[in-house]
């Protein structure tokens, strides 16, 4: 499906603004971004579609004297690649806010096999 960048960028807020809010207060020094596709860096020999990536230091590595002062970390969401596995708004609402979901479980340092292992790949 096709969509605009700025109706994208819509629903990734409201999907932002759907997630659980005892998830939002553990998040810390994250920014949520908008590409069209990944760079060849961020997909840096990754096989498959790439829907969104966390770059950063997840929580369990970072110093426990704070994370003050750093650059955010990021979690992109890659617009075009969501919207070509989606059928229609809903779909992609759906796509969108599992992907945020995927990527936050990052920042938290849940790493792929475990989230095969719990059912969120």
């Amino acid at each position: 499906m096709k969509l605009s960048r700025r109706r994208f960028e819509q629903l990734v807020s409201e999907a932002i603004d759907a997630l659980p809010d005892d998830l939002l207060e553990t998040i810390e020094n994250v920014a949520v971004l908008v590409e069209d596709r990944p760079t060849a860096r961020q997909l840096d020999g990754r096989s498959g579609t790439l829907l969104g990536l966390y770059e950063g230091v997840d929580q369990t590595r970072r110093s426990p004297l704070g994370y003050s002062g750093a650059m955010p970390d990021r979690v992109t969401l890659f617009r075009l690649p969501l919207c070509a596995i989606s059928t229609d708004e809903d779909a992609l609402y759906d796509h969108v806010y599992e992907t945020l979901l995927h990527e936050f479980a990052h920042h938290f340092g849940i790493d792929d096999d475990r989230l095969d292992e719990l059912g969120w790949s």
